[in-house]
């Protein structure tokens, strides 16, 4: 199908009886125009997507440059990109729960649990490190099955179930450190590694950017001929290059300024696959689709027979996989294990960064991608008034008023969608 064709009611797509312009210039401008277009209406329907995140990531990293020119730095942007692994990590399984409508508050007890199996069995019982981490991410896999499996059929809300969750977690975490309280790690040890090794090599960041942009370009053309062999809304071949043209140059200029300081962290690489492969699962499986049908009403999905105890317990096992795998990066980048491991802010920021990054309290809208947007702005305020030595406090009133205004986009995002029938 031609591209002048395209059902104008799609996201970047042009209207029927325009006429294709000869000059690639024109061309360009058309797909910027008809984008244009295409946002302004998904906004006044109350999609906005990623937008008021990116702005907020944007002036943050703004401001902060303009008080102390190494917050860009290439040194700090590496610092961060490796910080916001660990509750990054816990943050992607909250999407999975959010987008339920539900809220899972074991997740960092859950991430201290699996950070302790694994100190005592590698550094106490002399377990490999791999068959510990294995172990470790299982108890966090079972802890999470055991609650949803256990909301699903007693149908009380996620909230209630998981926070008698957190306290029994957080005991079990208590008794399998015993009386010694701290486990520190092997800093050569794999878990250690996770945070510390870099791949020097400049092309490896090259290559990652490269494989990014190509597999946005790939699923975007894939996505656009299911959607004309169907009949669908479709964007157009020229939205699709500029989207994919303007990912390309994130991507490089990225991997320019990691590669001016250590080179690509491994643990922000095993987070972008983990982080895509997820999305992919949400997005394009039928798995991912029962989840939002499930957000989007209960008693609809059991109406159209889906499996709603298996759904739910699938969701808590993702989010308790993901908080364990979040406990060992966090463990890694202190190369140790305590008693505090998995408490203070790490609950309130895991939630706070799907939230920020645009997943729904509401349930049925989200996706993976937004728990790395809202760590890159929970990280960014942190690692800025560090540079900046403002107190803590501030750090506080800043995260939670850009969390209140997540919330209220959220909330009157919702209304917007109810008017125009789309919630």
């Amino acid at each position: 199908m031609r591209d002048t064709a395209e059902n104008p009611q799609a996201e970047g797509a042009e209207p029927a009886t325009r006429a294709r312009p000869a000059h690639s210039g024109h061309a360009l401008a058309l797909a910027l125009r008809s984008g244009g277009v295409a946002l302004q209406r998904r906004f006044r329907a109350g999609d906005l997507g990623s937008f008021p995140v990116v702005l907020v990531l944007a002036t943050v990293w703004i401001i902060f440059q303009s008080l102390n020119t190494n917050f860009l730095s290439p040194r700090n942007l590496s610092n961060i990109s490796v910080d916001i692994v660990g509750t990054g990590m816990i943050a992607v399984g909250i999407v999975f729960v959010l987008l339920l409508g539900e809220l899972d508050l074991s997740v960092g007890s859950i991430s201290g649990l699996a950070a302790a199996i694994f100190a005592v069995l590698n550094v106490n019982q002399g377990v490999p490190g791999w068959i510990a981490l294995v172990a470790a991410v299982l108890a966090g896999t079972a802890a999470g099955a055991v609650q949803g499996y256990s909301c699903a059929k007693t149908r009380v809300p996620a909230f209630v179930l998981t926070l008698a969750g957190l306290l029994t977690w957080n005991g079990l975490m208590l008794a399998v450190l015993g009386t010694s309280g701290t486990v520190n790690l092997d800093e050569n040890g794999l878990v250690a590694q996770l945070t510390t090794y870099y791949f020097t090599n400049d092309a490896v960041a090259y290559c990652l950017a490269a494989v990014c942009a190509g597999a946005v370009f790939t699923i975007s053309y894939l996505d656009r001929r299911r959607r004309v062999a169907a009949g669908m809304p479709h964007r157009s071949m020229r939205y699709i290059g500029v989207r994919t043209g303007g990912l390309a140059v994130i991507a490089f200029v990225s991997a320019y300024l990691l590669n001016r300081f250590q080179g690509l962290p491994l643990a922000l690489l095993i987070f972008l696959v983990v982080v895509a492969g997820l999305d992919v699962v949400l997005r394009h499986t039928r798995y991912g689709r029962q989840v939002y049908a499930l957000g989007g009403g209960v008693e609809a999905a059991r109406r159209a027979s889906l499996n709603v105890t298996a759904i739910r317990t699938a969701v808590l096992a993702v989010s308790g996989t993901m908080a364990a795998i979040g406990g060992l990066f966090l463990a890694s980048r202190i190369t140790s294990v305590s008693q505090n491991s998995g408490s203070g802010l790490l609950l309130l920021n895991a939630i706070a960064a799907a939230v920020i990054g645009g997943t729904s309290l509401f349930g049925g809208r989200g996706t993976t991608w937004s728990a790395v947007l809202g760590m890159l702005v929970i990280q960014s305020i942190s690692s800025g008034m560090a540079i900046t030595d403002t107190p803590t406090a501030v750090q506080f009133v800043i995260t939670g008023g850009v969390l209140f205004a997540a919330v209220v986009i959220d909330a009157l995002a919702r209304r917007s969608q109810e008017a125009h029938g789309r919630a």
